[in-house]
Formats: structure tokens, sequence, C-alpha cells
């Protein structure tokens, strides 16, 4: 049986996600991930990488839901394994609080986290800024280890990795049977969707072994997660802002907002500056079309457009991208090239 050869582009949390998807579900796939930046320079190896979602408006409920439960399954998987040092997979119990009460006080995913509930009034007297919050343990996932495990994953699977920036899919579709885009706010140039945006975020990461549990305010904007090593504080969530350089404009304010929710940080020591820009998108995009190239239609499938969930939902999206490529195979077989 001749191998079908599929390309994805990208190699931050989703590309890698979907490329071990495809290489370990599909054996009679060859599989190679191209892209021009590979950890640690990703925008996914700075994401905070907590398990908590946000809804987008025009997707099904339950298929976010999959999507995140999905994904949950998988990295609990591995935190309760002996692969969890090395993935940098964990749990981690914290606070959600809001400036004022939410329209929705409990969200889709309450039930699939562990222990949710509504803090005490005794527990919101710390935030006196704060009208309600939401405790609970979910999942953090530190890319830094996570993407090169991961990516350790898909050679042993006999994955392919290609150093190379991806310009014209076309031209990639001439050697492949099938292409799965997974390029992040790229795809803004790559399929040239005007709808994914850049949302310029900013992070510090600080010494602060005290911190045992994560705080993150409603909005989105101010959080404090505490990892193995480091604690990550933040942040900016900056639409249409393209700039790579750190602003030390937001930096003193990520500083002086996570100060006020943890006052204990005013004696943590900055150890780094980070800034990566999130393919922000109305609504993510899982779908399949396909690329017209000398008389083949190569099936290109698309991940994209996360925003800032990438790791909540990535294994879960992953799953979906892999089922459209394996429809889009058995519906039309790659033609044999010559």
């Amino acid at each position: 049986m001749q191998r079908v050869k599929v390309l994805v582009v990208g190699a931050g949390v989703v590309g890698l996600s979907t490329a071990v998807c495809v290489a370990g579900k599909l054996p009679h796939c060859s599989v190679t991930v191209v892209a021009e930046k590979f950890s640690p320079d990703t925008t996914s190896d700075g994401a905070a990488g907590i398990l908590l979602a946000t809804e987008f408006p025009d997707i099904p409920l339950e298929r976010q839901r999959r999507w995140f439960k999905e994904s949950f399954d998988h990295l609990l998987a591995i935190a309760d394994s002996p692969q969890a040092g090395d993935a940098g997979v964990y749990l981690s119990s914290g606070y959600h609080v809001f400036k004022d009460v939410p329209s929705k006080k409990k969200p889709y995913w309450a039930d699939l986290v562990f222990g949710f509930r509504y803090m005490t009034d005794h527990e919101m007297k710390r935030f006196p800024n704060h009208k309600f919050g939401q405790a609970f343990t979910t999942l953090k996932c530190e890319c830094p280890s996570y993407l090169p495990w991961l990516e350790k994953r898909f050679r042993v699977a006999g994955g392919q990795i290609l150093h190379e920036k991806v310009t014209d899919l076309h031209k990639m579709a001439l050697n492949y049977d099938a292409i799965m885009n997974c390029s992040g706010v790229g795809s803004r140039f790559l399929v040239n969707d005007e709808e994914v945006y850049p949302v310029r975020g900013q992070m510090l990461t600080v010494n602060a072994p005290w911190l045992m549990n994560f705080i993150r305010d409603g909005d989105g904007k101010t959080y404090i997660y505490p990892g193995v090593r480091y604690v990550n504080i933040g942040g900016t969530r900056q639409e249409g802002d393209w700039r790579m350089e750190v602003d030390k404009e937001d930096s003193e304010g990520i500083l002086e907002r996570c100060i006020r929710l943890e006052p204990s940080l005013r004696a943590a020591q900055v150890m780094e500056e980070w800034v990566g820009l999130r393919p922000g998108r109305a609504n993510l995009r899982v779908e399949r079309e396909y690329l017209s190239v000398q008389g083949r239609q190569v099936p290109l499938v698309h991940n994209y457009g996360h925003g800032g969930v990438g790791v909540t939902l990535s294994w879960g999206t992953a799953l979906d991208a892999l089922d459209l490529l394996r429809q889009s195979l058995c519906e039309k077989p790659p033609q044999a090239r010559l």
C-alpha cells in the first residue's frame, strides 16, 4: 500500500498535537511537520498553559465542551503517569475572581475540572476589588517542557521535521497528499484569512516559590500562574498589535495589577519578560477544503484561531482535524504521482 504523505504546517501546541494524532492514529501516513520556528521560539512556549476556556460565539457549545474534555482527559493521563515531569503537566488549584458577578456563573466546563465551586465570602475578603469568584482544580501544561516532549513522541512515531518558512501551500501540495494548516496567526497571510488577527500578549516570569495557587481575573488581563520552577504573571490582550518587542510600560502595569491581586509578589524577582502573538479569531477554525494542484484535489484541513485557549483545546481540535483528514482520504484517495 502506498504511504500517504501528510504535511502539518506549524509547530506550536496545536500543530504538534495534530501531527502526533495523525502519526499515531493513521499508520499508513507518513507525516512531516514544517515550521519556521520550533520550541523554545513558538508562541505556545510563552503560553500560561492553564486549562480554562472562554466561549466562541458561533461554535456549538457541545463541540467546545468535547474539545475541552478530550484535551483535559489527554493531559490528565499524562499528569497521572511517570511522564508527568518530563512533559511538564500537573494539577493546579486556584481562584478565578470577577469584579462584577458574571451573567453565567457556571462555565460549560465546570463539571470537567475538579471540585468546581463558588468562593465563600470569607475567601473573597482576600480580593476586596472583586465581587464573585470560582475555585477549582484544573491542569497546567508548561509548554517549554511539553512541546519538546510532544516532538519526541512525534519522532518516535516516525514523524519527520523540516525547518522552513511556508509561504505557498499550493507549492507544498506538489509533494504531499494532504496538508494540515496549524499556522496560527500566520494563516492571515498563508491562506488569506482576514478574520484571524494578532492578540499581543506580554508576560513576566518571576521567582516566587512561596506561591502555590493560581489567581486569574475574570477579564483575562491579569493572572498569576505558579509553575514548577517559576511563576508566570501577566498579561496583555492587545488586538491587532504586531509588536514583538517588550514594552516596559506594559511590564510595569502587569506587576502593579498582579501585586494588587497578590501583595506578596512585591518581593518577587523578575526573571524574564516575554511577548507573543495569539491567533485571535471570532471563532476558531477547524474545517476542510481542497487545493487543486496539477489535476489533483489535495485535502487542506485547517486547525487555527484558538486565541488564548490553544493549550486548553489543542488535543480536542487535533482529534477533529484528524477526523477531517481521515474522511478526506476515504472520500478522495490521493492519486499516485508518476
